[in-house]
């Protein structure tokens, strides 16, 4: 039943009021669940009332187009959802390794449980991680003031903001859909699932999506058109090569995901039957256009990942990275091919051999490219001088798991063992196998890596070399047994089983959680630590690694605009070159007026109007949905009406600044790369002249 004023919300949908009503283990974590998310968010509330943080909140982050900020948001928001995904995580492996015996949890709950786990992992964890290291990194790399589209930027990142908004009130009211990270139909259609679940996953999806599909038009443009002079295509650094490739997919992978989860909201909304079991409805349509997105995504999430770990393994070997052309070509060859491998995921679903053969061909073709990638990246450490830092300890995890991942995966592009282990906890460890070695543990060690670059100053590297290892471990741990229940037979999803031999490895699995948990920890850890050592770790003049691309030419925190005078790029590793010839540093002989983006609130307005339309849509409650919707547009076509948005920073202001930097540069000891990690590192490296290049190369 729903009414004029609140639709379908009423008291039963809240997940403490049902707790109380039914008083069960799993309704009570499941209300302990919308506790933390109430009280996280007051305490929040109250944190910034007290320390009168509302203002510079709204006037330097809320209401910025700088893409450094917008960078540093995207990433904060995907450590945030990481928190719940690896939590939600640990309970399903904790369920799991209890449920010889039933365990505690009700089968719909776990259900629930591993949809919120994919959905967040994927959507809100590792594409949020992945846009801002993007957002921040790139520009930088090839010396650029911003984005392209410094407003559209922050637009879609109120989108994705959205979408994780959303999936956090499911904690509170109603519940999430119990059909998966793909939402299936026609299990989630409307005759089987009737409640606000599968909604909430459509608006999550369909709205942040659409803001990932912009920030890929943003990404392509920003490198097409804002590269410095001299910077070629082929003089950019890999990473840049990675996110032209990972923004072709995202403009067009992401419209088949879209248009599914529009055509299954028409399904549940309006009555059609595009993906219902009657009136000429198919849900294989469903299958295929989800995974059309579903596997380009995979290597949308891995592909900006392997340009991660190409920079750290480059800088912290002292090597060019070996190969690039290789590199180029390997990187835009998986691009193609992430769309021509897409059916391999439903092998068993009745299309005829010729077809699964051609498709398992495909699948076997990709992993060619990625092995050309690992030997490049082994031949670029071969007698480099290679540091064992955090980033390193991550890209050697990578290194041994991805391999076994990526095997796996050839394994699973044969039809034949495909039928044999479909559906079965062996794909669970494969999936996990590509994914948390490749796309994780890259985006940690990108973390680690820019960290100084965005804040100042370096994470506290025994606290960050705990967390990796740990991830390392609980990830063997937790994943590598589920190759062998499920080569035993055991069905994924599966919230209870009746074979007590499973249950060593089930247990092994949860001291794995165990494991991942203790890593989230010391990542928390980590930074606490950091930012009350900041002052020891601080490392203002920019380059902490001796790195070797532009972004470690300028200060740390850079400046708004980036660049004081935009650089002359002449080769490829163009600043590396520049301090082993002792060009570095140089002060320019003039500087110039820059004009930047004013701040807006469009994308503030944007995310508040279309979480109210999500809400809105999920539990009926229509004026609601028509006035968000109608404030938005409002809103966008007023902006188009605002012609003069920018300001200009005066060259002398730009001239004292830089010549202020350079000063202490000139005053501040160097260190070498043994020094890195030390308290006298402040961000100057040791400049390398050409005869010690040639000797390392």
């Amino acid at each position: 039943m729903s009414n004029a004023i609140l639709g379908r919300l009423d008291l039963a949908s809240l997940s403490i009021w049902r707790a109380f009503e039914n008083p069960t283990s799993s309704e009570l974590i499941g209300a302990g669940a919308a506790m933390l998310v109430i009280v996280g968010g007051l305490a929040a509330v109250i944190l910034l009332t007290w320390f009168r943080l509302w203002k510079p909140l709204w006037r330097d982050w809320l209401t910025s187009v700088d893409h450094k900020r917008i960078g540093i948001m995207y990433c904060a928001l995907a450590l945030i959802m990481l928190a719940r995904g690896v939590i939600e995580g640990a309970l399903m492996r904790t369920q799991q390794a209890f449920g010889l015996h039933g365990g505690f949890l009700a089968p719909d709950h776990f259900s629930e449980l591993f949809s919120t786990h994919g959905t967040i992992m994927i959507f809100f964890v590792a594409m949020p991680f992945i846009a801002g290291v993007i957002n921040y990194v790139m520009p930088l790399q090839i010396g650029a003031r911003d984005m392209a589209f410094p407003v559209m930027n922050q637009i879609s990142l109120g989108l994705t903001a959205t979408g994780a908004a959303l999936v956090m009130i499911s904690l509170v009211l109603g519940e999430f859909s119990t059909g998966g990270w793909a939402n299936y139909p026609p299990y989630t259609g409307a005759d089987f699932q009737p409640g606000p679940g599968p909604d909430y996953w459509i608006w999550a999806i369909v709205l942040a999506g659409i803001g990932t599909t912009l920030s890929g038009i943003n990404f392509v443009v920003t490198i097409y058109k804002e590269r410095a002079p001299g910077m070629d295509f082929l003089r950019m650094p890999i990473f840049c090569w990675t996110v032209i490739c990972t923004s072709i997919i995202m403009i067009f992978a992401l419209p088949p995901l879209t248009v599914a989860a529009l055509m299954l909201a028409a399904d549940r909304y309006l009555d059609f039957h595009f993906f219902t079991n009657d009136l000429g409805g198919n849900m294989m349509n469903y299958v295929n256009l989800f995974w059309l997105f579903g596997h380009p995504e995979v290597y949308l999430l891995v592909i900006p990942c392997y340009g991660i770990f190409s920079e750290v393994i480059s800088t912290f070997s002292g090597k060019r990275i070996y190969g690039y052309m290789s590199m180029v070509y390997a990187t835009m060859s998986i691009a193609v091919l992430s769309f021509c491998v897409w059916l391999h995921h439903f092998f068993t679903m009745g299309q005829s051999a010729s077809i699964n053969v051609a498709f398992g061909i495909a699948s076997m073709a990709i992993a060619v490219p990625t092995g050309i990638k690992v030997y490049n990246w082994m031949a670029t450490l071969f007698r480099g001088r290679v540091r064992m830092t955090v980033p390193m300890i991550y890209a050697t995890g990578f290194f041994y798991l991805f391999v076994v991942g990526g095997l796996t995966g050839v394994m699973l592009a044969n039809p034949v063992i495909s039928f044999q282990v479909h559906n079965t906890l062996f794909l669970v460890a494969h999936f996990h196998n590509v994914i948390i070695p490749g796309v994780l543990f890259g985006l940690l060690a990108g973390y680690h890596y820019w960290f100084p670059k965005a804040f100042g100053f370096r994470l506290h590297e025994g606290w960050g070399r705990a967390a990796a290892l740990l991830w390392i471990a609980g990830f063997s741990f937790t994943f590598l047994p589920l190759y062998w229940l499920g080569l035993q037979g055991m069905p994924r999803r599966s919230v209870t089983f009746s074979d007590p031999a499973f249950q060593p490895m089930m247990w092994l699995a949860l001291f794995g959680a165990a494991l991942i948990v203790s890593a989230l920890g010391c990542i928390a850890v980590q930074l606490w630590v950091s930012i009350r050592k900041r002052d020891q770790l601080a490392v203002p003049l920019g380059d902490p690694w001796n790195g070797r691309s532009l972004e470690w030419s300028i200060p740390a925190p850079p400046p708004a605009y980036n660049f004081a005078v935009l650089p002359q790029v002449s080769v490829r590793d163009d600043f590396a070159e520049a301090k082993a010839d002792g060009r570095a540093y140089a002060a320019p002989g003039q500087y110039e007026d820059i004009e930047m983006p004013d701040n807006t609130a469009i994308g503030m307005i944007v995310c508040v109007c279309s979480t109210l339309l999500g809400l809105a849509l999920v539990f009926w409650i229509w004026w609601l949905a028509i006035l968000s919707f109608a404030v938005m547009i409002l809103a966008l076509i007023g902006r188009t009406f605002r012609v003069n948005a920018r300001h200009v920073i005066p060259a002398a202001e730009i001239a004292a600044e830089h010549r202020a930097w350079l000063a202490r540069i000139e005053a501040a000891p160097a260190v070498d790369r043994l020094e890195e990690t030390h308290e006298r590192n402040l961000g100057r490296a040791v400049l390398e002249r050409p005869g010690r290049l040639e000797a390392a190369q």
